[in-house]
């Protein structure tokens, strides 16, 4: 029996920032839902960069793949630069079997207007059923009628007329054939090892996450979420101790240049680490960094997340100011709270009510519960309290809410506003 014809697919891992609509996307429910069943629909074998088992880098597998594959699909939702780089080198290896796909409302910063994109629907991080047999019907349905054609996809072969694609030795592309998508138990894939990792963090056995971090990291260095993801299990461990944890994570994720960064992930990361230093060692410095985080990321994505932490941190820094810088940071707290407010309604109610969505509405609730007692609006803030017990799934969920308000509640009873006449 001859051997299935082989797809790799270009694309981002896990959660990604769509930066131009300030929505974040669940990549792998695409991938797990939509691609790969498609391609095996289509009779071909599918694998993505992380699922290559190899031993160092993945530069070279990838590369291997982009020469060796009989098709690519590259997924462009999020203006991914890598999945854009390898799409770019793909065409310059290959004249023709290259499809593109991107989320509906991806809006292309470069010039690949003249190039078909298949486009599908993804709901944030929900995807929805029906649109993912849809799209897995159309996208199956564009891999079988590309594989036979002739046609060049390519617009570097399709310009550079009469050009010719590079060849492999014959060892060479038999060895990259052979070994690229074969299972290998001594060099595990980065999605076996992230598969690992999710484990460890759900039982919150965060050493063990830490260390298969860091084998994840040597696999590949450029991964910006993996530093991400190391920065959060390390201060997250408390391992040797709280402080020292902090300050392990704060180095770690220091490589990332946090305030020299539009990656929301990385900024509201660097908030939380210098928010809890703050709560330990009560350095202003620590606070005021913590404070520039969320709000720069508040900026970038109109979140309510980033949005409510900077509020609550303005209160903070409120109490610790002199009468009209305490002033300021209050009545900034309370106009921000307004603004997150609303968009918690919006994001309510575009949200579908399902299982999938269950953990996301009870933080929205919360945090309108929480803008609502910052505006001191106490009745409403109590009506989205408990409208929010409806979707707590865990105890810690309720526990952390009412930790926070009764936080909040201490900076407000010192509210310098109370002062000024009116």
């Amino acid at each position: 029996m001859p051997d299935k014809k082989k797809c790799f697919v270009v694309m981002g891992f896990g959660e990604k920032t769509d930066y131009r609509t300030s929505r974040v996307l669940d990549l792998d429910k695409t991938y797990n839902h939509i691609i790969k069943p498609a391609v095996q629909d289509a009779g071909l074998e599918c694998v993505r960069a992380d699922e290559i088992p190899h031993a160092g880098t993945i530069d070279m597998p990838m590369f291997e793949q982009l020469m060796q594959a009989d098709l690519v699909v590259a997924d462009l939702s999020t203006s991914n630069l890598n999945a854009a780089y390898e799409l770019g080198v793909r065409h310059a290896l290959k004249p023709r079997t290259t499809i593109i796909i991107a989320e509906e409302q991806f809006a292309s910063p470069f010039d690949i207007n003249h190039i078909v994109t298949l486009p599908y629907r993804l709901d944030g991080k929900v995807l929805d059923i029906d649109e993912a047999a849809r799209f897995r019907a159309v996208l199956a349905k564009a891999i079988t009628a590309i594989l036979p054609q002739n046609r060049v996809d390519s617009p570097v072969y399709n310009f550079l007329r009469p050009l010719t694609p590079p060849v492999l030795g014959e060892e060479k592309a038999l060895g990259a054939r052979g070994t690229a998508m074969d299972t290998d138990a001594n060099n595990p894939t980065l999605a076996a090892l992230m598969e690992q990792m999710n484990e460890a963090k759900k039982k919150k056995e965060f050493v063990t996450a830490k260390s298969l971090l860091n084998v994840m990291i040597t696999m590949a260095p450029n991964q910006t979420a993996l530093k991400q993801q190391l920065a959060l299990m390390t201060y997250k461990s408390k391992k040797p101790d709280e402080l020292s944890a902090l300050k392990e994570a704060q180095v770690i994720l220091g490589e990332l240049e946090p305030m020299h960064s539009n990656n929301a992930e990385t900024l509201g990361l660097w908030g939380a680490i210098h928010k809890r230093l703050f709560e330990i060692t009560k350095q202003r410095a620590d606070l005021d960094t913590a404070i520039l985080s969320y709000e720069k990321g508040y900026r970038l994505l109109s979140d309510y997340y980033n949005g409510i932490n900077w509020a609550f941190l303005l209160n903070v820094r409120a109490s610790l100011s002199g009468p009209a810088d305490a002033i300021t940071d209050f009545v900034l707290a309370r106009r921000t709270r307004a603004d997150v407010l609303e968009i918690c309604k919006t994001k309510l109610e575009s949200l579908k009510d399902s299982e999938q969505t269950r953990g996301e509405r009870y933080w929205i609730l919360a945090t309108m519960a929480e803008a609502c007692l910052g505006m001191e609006e106490a009745a409403q803030s109590e009506k989205y309290r408990n409208d929010a017990k409806e979707y707590a799934d865990e105890p810690w969920m309720l526990e952390s809410t009412q930790e926070q308000l009764e936080k909040l509640q201490v900076y407000l009873e010192h509210s310098p506003l109370k002062n000024l006449p009116v």
